[in-house]
């Protein structure tokens, strides 16, 4: 019973395993159809899709085709346009060649012809200038016995009188000139205002070399001497300055090249004079105080002339050098009085021409500053302070204007001129400089000499302390054209002849009077 049981089980289990399996294929056959079905409408799908593509893309191509057909055709009439343009242009180029061509040829055979003509008249001119000069050598001879003048003296006759009407028509231009550039003045004024500046400046420079100072009474001169000498001895060692102590009251005479130790001498002199202890000792100990107090004052002396111009960034060096001017002279000026000035003066017409204020101040206050060492060394001062100035870090521009402001080399710029002009200017001035009576006067008749020695001057008179020229001419021989040239005249010859500072005006006078008296 169990084992049918089991028989049962086991037949019922093969039936459902294969009713199973035939159910399990017949899904999968079901599945593998609804797959190829699935993939037959893709693939359609794709086809179709793909027909579409082909079908587009020809199209585009056929459109792209198209276009780029129109426009190479389009390019193509273009390019063929253009050809026949530079085949036109190329034609007409050959046209006018060929007509160029048969000028020349043309020009050739006319230059020909005309050679030969010239040939032909220069055989005939040179025939007739032989002819012409044997007459004129004959009728020079008949002009020679006429006249009584050989050709020489109707030569100097025919060139004085060619170079009085020149210096007419001269005269006349340079008045015409002179008007033009007074409408003008306005555009040429920079131009005018240095070349002025330029001529305006002068060179006139004297030194002083001793100082006096005046003792309480001349007992006060053997204290001074000492024993057997020692004390002016020391004094003089101690100093580097000459003592000299003659027969002048109440007076002793300093005398040295070397401004700041003679300021040093006669300042330590001074103290012992005061103090009353005069001796080798003291006198040493004076002067070493007194030299520091100078080099305090030096160097405050520059520190103050520089701060009064506002310039900055001066080496402390060149400081020291520029307060040593304090103790120089120059006809009794101030040096470093002087060298403010022509700063000043230099700021001023920098502002007036548009030009860099404080540069210019700076070379105006240091246009003077080789006079501090030119006793220790050889050299003119310009040269000396140029070498200083640049050895002290200044720029050339400056280093320049201090080595051309006395001319002794060319100046390169504006600036060198403001320099040159306000040096003049500083040392020209009423009272800035003393001068000898002898020299003032002599230099008066040079100035009326010059003047009185041209043709057609019937007087002169120098005003204004040698400032100006008046010359009065004759109405009679001067005409108005001629009074500019005869006026520029004497200022060249002022300018030859003579050392002046600052400028001389030269004004020529010329008048007509008419005298009548009415009697009874």
């Amino acid at each position: 019973m169990d084992g049918t049981y089991i028989l049962l089980i086991i037949i019922g289990a093969f039936f459902g395993f294969l009713g199973a399996h035939f159910f399990r294929e017949r899904i999968i056959t079901q599945k593998m159809e609804d797959a190829d079905d699935k993939a037959r409408m893709i693939v359609e799908s794709a086809e179709r899709k793909a027909e579409s593509l082909v079908k587009e893309a020809q199209l585009e191509a056929k459109d792209r085709l198209f276009k780029m057909k129109s426009d190479f055709d389009a390019e193509t009439v273009e390019s063929r346009a253009e050809l026949k343009k530079l085949e036109n242009r190329l034609q007409q180029k050959e046209e006018n060649i060929e007509k160029k061509h048969d000028q020349v040829e043309l020009q050739l055979k006319e230059a020909n012809r005309k050679d030969k003509e010239l040939n032909k008249r220069d055989s005939k001119i040179s025939a007739q200038e032989k002819t012409y000069h044997d007459l004129i050598e004959s009728q020079k001879k008949q002009l020679e016995t006429i006249s009584g003048l050989t050709a020489e003296g109707a030569k100097e006759l025919l060139i004085q009188s060619m170079e009085n009407e020149a210096r007419h028509d001269a005269a006349k231009i340079v008045k015409r000139i002179t008007a033009e550039a007074k409408e003008n003045a306005d555009k040429e004024a920079k131009k005018i205002m240095a070349t002025a500046m330029q001529r305006y400046a002068g060179d006139f420079v004297a030194e002083r070399t001793v100082s006096v100072v005046q003792l309480p009474d001349d007992e006060m001169k053997g204290r001074i001497i000492g024993r057997e000498g020692r004390n002016i001895r020391a004094l003089e060692a101690a100093t580097g300055i000459d003592l000299i102590i003659d027969d002048t009251p109440e007076a002793v005479i300093l005398s040295g090249f070397n401004p700041v130790r003679r300021e040093v001498a006669r300042l330590s002199l001074i103290r012992l004079i005061e103090d009353g202890r005069i001796h080798p000792a003291r006198i040493e100990d004076i002067v070493k105080k007194v030299t520091e107090e100078v080099d305090i004052d030096i160097k405050e002396a520059g520190d103050q002339a520089a701060f009064d111009l506002g310039v900055h960034g001066i080496s402390n060096e060149l400081i020291r050098v520029l307060g040593r001017l304090k103790f120089r002279t120059s006809y009794a000026q101030n040096v470093l009085q002087h060298s403010i000035e022509v700063g000043f003066l230099c700021g001023a017409m920098a502002a007036e021409l548009g030009l860099n204020i404080k540069l210019a101040k700076r070379m105006g206050l240091l246009h003077d500053i080789g006079k501090a060492i030119d006793h220790e060394v050889d050299g003119a001062h310009a040269d000396l302070g140029a070498k200083l100035a640049k050895k002290c870090g200044e720029s050339p521009k400056v280093v320049h204007a201090i080595a051309a402001h006395h001319e002794a080399v060319m100046p390169e710029s504006v600036y060198d001129l403001l320099v040159q002009a306000a040096d003049s200017l500083s040392g020209a001035r009423p009272g800035a400089r003393k001068e000898l009576l002898e020299n003032y006067i002599k230099r008066l008749d040079e100035l009326e000499a010059i003047a009185n020695g041209f043709k057609g001057v019937s007087n002169s008179y120098a005003i204004q302390a040698g400032r100006e020229l008046r010359v009065i001419v004759e109405s009679g021989t001067i005409s108005d054209d001629d009074s500019i040239m005869l006026s520029k005249d004497i200022v060249k010859k002022i300018e030859e002849l003579l050392t002046f500072p600052g400028q001389i005006r030269v004004t020529v006078i010329r008048e007509t009077r008419a005298v009548e008296y009415a009697n009874k």
